[in-house]
């Protein structure tokens, strides 16, 4: 199974440890100073790709010098890097699994746009294979269907929000359950807890993340 992870170029702080807690078959993509950070944890992505506007000249000479591919975009374009990152992922891999880090904190614009790309055309039918992740959330999209999920060992809090309006939306073994609610807009239905190491969940129209978080 291909598993691609992406480092944006968001604030450090942010970051889980990556080094020490994923394996050895993931493909790295590095995006802009995200890029810059893979190398300095002595990770070498099999590309780079930005406007790289957030690092010196001799930082870009670096990276060409390091990584075989880097694809410089200009910074006047209709694509954020980490969109034109997450294309090339799902374009030229075949994943069956992308995760994006290093793109929470800092502008909220970037932020933003971030969670929303899932909406886009071009990443709609793969959102499913999608995840967010920084050191205190994990970020997961789900089409309407009947899902089981695993809580994280380090998480606490549980999640759902309804990013459009939801219909019968039904929460199962967590502390605050539902039952066939329908969630007329946007709105996010926030800290419940997992009572097993499962729960479950289902809708029948509109598009959820799922969010597990530690304080």
């Amino acid at each position: 199974m291909v598993k691609i992870a992406i480092m944006v170029g968001g604030p450090e702080s942010y970051l889980p440890d990556i080094k020490n807690s994923l394996p050895d078959n993931v493909i790295w993509i590095g995006v802009d100073r995200g890029a810059i950070r893979l190398l300095d944890y002595g990770i070498k992505p099999v590309l780079a790709l930005g406007d790289f506007d957030s690092i010196t000249s001799e930082e870009l000479s670096h990276l060409r010098n390091k990584i075989r591919d880097v694809r410089q975009f200009p910074a006047e374009k209709d694509a954020t890097d980490t969109e034109l990152a997450v294309r090339v992922a799902f374009e030229e891999f075949t994943p069956e699994e992308v995760t994006l880090y290093g793109a929470t904190g800092g502008r909220l614009d970037h932020l933003l746009n971030n969670l929303w790309l899932v909406f886009q055309p071009a990443f709609y039918p793969h959102l499913s294979k999608i995840k967010i992740i920084d050191n205190k959330n994990t970020v997961s999209y789900f089409k309407p269907g009947v899902y089981e999920i695993q809580k994280e060992t380090d998480k606490k809090y549980l999640a759902f929000v309804c990013l459009t309006a939801v219909s019968e939306l039904t929460l199962k073994d967590m502390k605050y359950e539902l039952s066939k609610a329908n969630i007329a807009y946007p709105q996010s239905l926030a800290s419940n807890e997992f009572i097993t190491k499962n729960a479950q969940f289902s809708f029948e129209t509109g598009l959820v993340a799922v969010i597990q978080s530690k304080d």
